[in-house]
C-alpha cells in the first residue's frame, strides 16, 4: 500500500526549487502562481475541511481541480483565459510532481489531462484620444493621492508598461536628461527602455520633487510607501474612469484598466506608421506576431486601406417582389 504524502512540502519545493532556483522564473510568474495556489487551496480546505497544511497529495485529484476552475470562473467572474492561467499554473505543479512520485502517476495523467477552455478571441479594446484626455483630467492634483495617480495614468498610457512593471518601476529606473526614457525588467526577465515624451517627463520632474514615502523608492507607491497591488491599481482606475465618464460618455461602457492602456499606446504607434517589428521591441513581446493583433482593432485603419483600393463597379436594381405561391415554395 502506497505511504500518504503530505501535499506542503511538495508545493513548497515546486516553489523554491523548481521555478526560482531551476527554471529562474520571473517575479510576475512567482506571484501568479502564488496566488492561483492560495485560491486553490482556500477552495480546497471549505471543500475537504482540511487546514491546507494539513492536505494529502492524494486529495488532489482532477475532479478537485476542474471544481475550482468552475468555482472561480462562475462565481468569481472570471474569464475563459483568466481561468487557463490558473489551469496553467497547476499543470505546472503536477508536471513536476510526475518527475517527484512516479507511483502516483495515473493521479497525475488524469490532471493533466484537463483541456483549457476555448474561447472567442475578442477585439482589442483601446481608448480614443478624448477618452485619455478626460481620464488625465480626472485626478484631483490638489491631493497627493490625485497627483500620483495622474502621473501613473500619463506613464502608463505613454508607455504601454505591463502592470507589473510599472508597480515595480522605482525612481532609479528613470533617466529625465537627455534620451529620456524608463529602464524595467520584463517577462523572462529580458531589460528594456522605453522612451518618455517631454510632457510626461515634466510631469515626472515635478512628481518626483515629493516627499518620498517608503524606503523601497518606488516610483508610484501606495499610502504606506509599499508597492501597489493589482486591486489597488483596479481601484484607483475604476474610480477615476467614472469620474471621466462624466465629461466622455464613451467611458461609461469601457472597464479601464492598465492592459487597455497598453492597447491604447500599441495602436497610436501603429497608426502613425510605426514598423511592427519596433512596436514590438517597445512593448517587449517575444515575437512580431504577437502585435499583429493590433492590426484587426481599429475601423479606422480599415477604412483607410479600403480608400486606397478600387472598389469594383456594382449597378442598383430596383426591387421586384416575386410570386407569392413560389416564395413559399422557395423559403421551404
Amino acid at each position: 500500500m502506497t505511504a500518504l504524502l503530505s501535499l506542503a512540502p511538495l508545493l513548497e519545493r515546486f516553489f523554491t526549487q523548481r521555478l526560482i532556483q531551476q527554471r529562474q522564473v520571473s517575479p510576475h510568474t512567482i506571484s501568479s502562481y502564488r496566488d492561483t495556489f492560495r485560491q486553490f487551496l482556500k477552495f480546497t480546505q471549505q471543500r475537504v475541511h482540511k487546514p491546507p497544511s494539513a492536505l494529502r497529495f492524494e486529495e488532489i485529484d482532477a475532479p478537485l481541480v476542474v471544481a475550482f476552475l468552475d468555482h472561480i470562473e462562475k462565481h468569481q467572474g472570471l474569464s475563459a483565459r483568466s481561468r487557463n492561467l490558473r489551469l496553467t499554473a497547476i499543470h505546472s505543479f503536477f508536471h513536476y510532481a510526475a518527475f517527484e512520485l512516479p507511483t502516483h502517476s495515473a493521479q497525475i495523467q488524469r490532471v493533466l489531462a484537463i483541456p483549457s477552455k476555448r474561447f472567442t478571441r475578442t477585439l482589442v479594446r483601446f481608448l480614443v484620444r478624448q477618452e485619455v484626455d478626460a481620464l488625465l483630467a480626472a485626478p484631483d492634483r490638489r491631493t497627493w493621492f490625485g497627483r500620483r495617480d495622474h502621473a501613473f495614468i500619463l506613464m502608463a498610457v505613454q508607455t504601454g508598461l505591463r502592470l507589473s512593471e510599472i508597480t515595480g518601476t522605482k525612481r532609479d529606473d528613470l533617466v529625465l536628461e537627455s534620451g529620456a526614457h524608463v529602464r524595467v525588467i520584463g517577462k523572462g526577465r529580458k531589460e528594456r527602455c522605453t522612451p518618455l515624451a517631454k510632457p510626461t517627463v515634466a510631469v515626472l520632474r515635478t512628481w518626483l520633487s515629493e516627499p518620498q514615502r517608503g524606503n523601497e523608492r518606488l516610483l508610484f507607491p501606495n499610502a504606506k510607501g509599499e508597492r501597489l497591488s493589482v486591486h489597488g491599481v483596479q481601484h484607483l482606475l475604476k474610480k477615476h474612469s467614472a469620474n471621466a465618464g462624466r465629461v466622455c460618455p464613451s467611458l461609461k461602457g469601457k472597464r479601464v484598466s492598465v492592459h487597455l492602456l497598453r492597447h491604447t499606446m500599441a495602436l497610436e504607434l501603429l497608426q502613425a506608421g510605426v514598423d511592427r517589428a519596433v512596436i514590438a521591441m517597445w512593448l517587449g513581446h517575444e515575437s512580431v506576431e504577437t502585435t499583429q493583433v493590433y492590426l484587426e482593432a481599429t475601423l479606422a485603419m480599415k477604412e483607410q486601406a479600403l480608400a486606397k483600393t478600387s472598389s469594383p463597379n456594382g449597378a442598383p436594381s430596383r426591387y421586384r417582389p416575386g410570386d407569392q405561391l413560389l416564395n413559399f415554395l422557395d423559403s421551404l
